[in-house]
C-alpha cells in the first residue's frame, strides 16, 4: 500500500485523536524510535520476498526493543493474514487485510487503537485457529529449513528422516495452512521464522502511531 493509500485510510474522523506519521524505510523508523515512543506501529506488508522479511524482522525486533508499542499488520490478503494468524496467532495486536473494503479497514483499525496493548484475540481482529489445524514440530522444523534454503533430501538428511516421509509432512503443512505451492509454503516459512513471540504486554503510553 503506497503512503497515498495509506493517508486515505487514515483520513477519517475517527483517527484525528492520534498524530500520524510516515516512514519509508526501517532506517527512518528505527531512528525515529531511538528519540521518542509510539503507542502503535502499523506496518505495510510489501509483496516482495526480501522486503517482506525486513519488515517481518522489524515487528519481530520491535516486539523486544520496544514491547510497550502496539504492533498491527497490513497483510496483503485474506490468505496471508490467515498465514500469519496461524503461524503466530499471538505475535501481533491485529492483522488487518488490506483488501477488506475501506469503511471496514477503517472501522477495524480505529477498533485495534482503541484497545490496550494486551494481545488481541477478539475474533473479529483475528482470523481463528482450530487447534488440531496447528503445524506439528516436525511441520515447523520443515519449514524453517525451507525459509533457510535447504533443499528436500538436505531437510530429510538434518532431521534424520526418510525424503518420502519429509514430502508427506510438507504435504500436511501445505494442507494446514491452505497454499498450493511451494512458494506459497516458502511465503509461510518466512513467517514462521520472523513473526515476533507473544510477549509480556505494558500499559499504555503515548498517543501517536507510525505507519510504514
Amino acid at each position: 500500500m503506497t503512503e497515498v493509500g495509506l493517508r486515505h485510510l487514515f483520513g477519517t474522523a475517527s483517527t484525528n485523536s492520534y498524530t500520524i506519521h510516515f516512514f519509508r524505510d526501517y532506517v527512518e523508523l528505527k531512528k525515529a524510535l531511538s528519540t521518542r515512543g509510539f503507542f502503535s506501529v502499523i506496518y505495510s506488508l510489501s509483496g516482495s520476498r526480501e522486503q517482506r522479511r525486513e519488515g517481518l524482522m522489524l515487528l519481530s525486533e520491535l516486539s523486544q526493543l520496544y514491547p510497550k508499542t502496539q504492533r498491527i499488520m497490513l497483510a496483503n490478503d485474506e490468505r496471508e493474514a490467515r498465514l500469519v494468524s496461524h503461524l503466530a496467532p499471538s505475535g501481533l495486536h491485529g492483522i488487518i487485510s488490506k483488501t477488506a473494503p475501506l469503511d471496514v479497514l477503517q472501522a477495524q483499525l480505529v477498533t485495534l487503537l482503541r484497545e490496550t496493548r494486551r494481545v488481541n484475540v477478539n475474533a473479529h481482529n483475528h482470523w481463528y485457529v482450530s487447534s488440531s489445524r496447528m503445524l506439528s514440530p516436525t511441520e515447523r522444523a520443515i519449514l524453517q529449513f525451507m525459509a533457510y534454503g535447504y533443499s528436500m533430501p538436505e531437510i530429510a538428511a538434518q532431521l534424520e528422516r526418510n525424503i518420502k516421509t519429509i514430502r508427506a509432512h510438507k504435504f500436511n503443512a501445505m494442507t494446514k495452512l491452505g497454499v498450493s505451492s511451494d512458494m506459497g509454503l516458502l511465503h509461510a516459512a518466512d513467517i514462521l521464522i520472523n513473526i515476533p513471540l507473544a510477549g509480556e504486554e505494558c500499559a499504555l503510553g503515548e498517543g501517536s502511531i507510525v505507519a510504514h
